[in-house]
């Protein structure tokens, strides 16, 4: 199918990438395929798949360095398949901006709800299918206006706040992690700036 979803499996494992190619293909889904981390990267940028099926364990670099990677330009959903099952992994892993965690072995119908789970939500925040106007209790952002309102008073946000707050709507429902957001709001070079993050989410709450 010319418009279905496109999947970028990375995985050095080539029994389990076969496993993978069957299940895929057999709900009519477009793949593609990588043997190690640097060609994990170099295709996630080139091709700009619709979700990323991503182990771990791979010969040239950790997965983990996948996510940081991807995460740098991209909010393309990620699901790590993984043997590691120590909640210290999956921990880590999510932190760094997965989606999602499935734990090796795992059942195709188990993988196949997961990764209709997460294409969902990025249709919805690609889309903008939370609309121009989001409700949360007391407090409506008005997207489109720029407009935000607690308990039906107008409060002025700085561009800055603004940003963060916006980005925090758009991925409502989803795990952000600092990292996330300092690239989305400031930008790469201040991935690392934790102080910023802390110093403008204390402002936000107050307001």
């Amino acid at each position: 199918m010319l418009n279905a979803p496109e999947i970028l499996i990375v995985e050095d494992d080539a029994q389990i990438r076969r496993f993978l190619r069957t299940t895929l293909a057999a709900e009519k889904l477009r793949y593609h395929e990588a043997g190690s981390a640097a060609e994990g990267i170099a295709q996630a940028r080139a091709r700009q798949p619709d979700l990323i099926l991503l182990d771990l364990g791979l010969p040239d670099a950790d997965g983990l360095d996948i996510i940081r990677a991807v995460r740098e330009t991209s909010q393309t959903p990620i699901i790590v398949l993984s043997a590691r099952g120590q909640e210290a992994d999956k921990v880590t892993a999510l932190d760094l901006g997965a989606d999602d965690f499935v734990s090796k072995p795992f059942g195709v119908g188990e993988l196949l709800a997961r990764i209709r789970a997460a294409l969902r939500r990025s249709a919805t925040i690609r889309d903008g299918a939370v609309g121009t106007v989001y409700q949360a209790g007391t407090i409506t952002v008005n997207l489109e206006a720029r407009t935000i309102r607690v308990a039906g008073q107008e409060v002025h946000l700085t561009p800055i706040e603004f940003r963060l707050l916006e980005t925090l709507v758009r991925n409502a429902g989803r795990v952000v992690t600092q990292r996330q957001l300092l690239i989305e709001v400031w930008g790469p070079q201040h991935s690392e700036q934790g102080q910023y993050l802390r110093v403008y989410m204390a402002q936000l709450r107050r307001k």
